[in-house]
């Protein structure tokens, strides 16, 4: 069970999918995620960080506070802030707070940039008040 009271060390690593595994399942944990490896059908759910490394295809659900990609993912990711590094590739939806995108790297998704104090002044209300 996460305790999300808790923050993890900002650099602890708490597990490492080598570059010869390839893992179907769930992973839950409070600490950060490095993949070097292949996972498939997955989820991932941690307070930490995910590091999608040069070498790894990831096809997941990831929801994580930081998730930094130099390999290859599909699937959704909602997070506080999506690095997508120099040959980083990215297919699916992402929902977050802040977006590094390096040259080099490609993104092909649904991006959603997620701002609670931002209004929209193209909605009805917003608009009444300009007036």
């Amino acid at each position: 069970m996460l305790r999300h009271n808790r923050r993890p060390e900002p650099d602890r690593i708490q597990l490492t999918i080598g570059p010869q595994v390839t893992l179907r399942g769930e992973v839950k944990c409070e600490g950060s995620v490095r993949i070097d490896g292949v996972l498939e059908e997955s989820r991932i759910e941690t307070l930490g960080n995910v590091l999608i490394t040069a070498d790894a295809r990831v096809m997941a659900d990831i929801k994580a506070d930081t998730v930094s990609i130099a390999g290859a993912f599909k699937g959704t990711i909602e997070a506080q802030r999506l690095e997508l590094l120099d040959g980083g590739r990215v297919w699916g939806t992402v929902r977050v707070h802040s977006l590094y995108l390096a040259e080099g790297a490609t993104l092909q998704a649904e991006l959603i940039m997620i701002d609670e104090d931002v209004e929209n002044p193209f909605e009805p209300e917003a608009a009444q008040e300009q007036e």
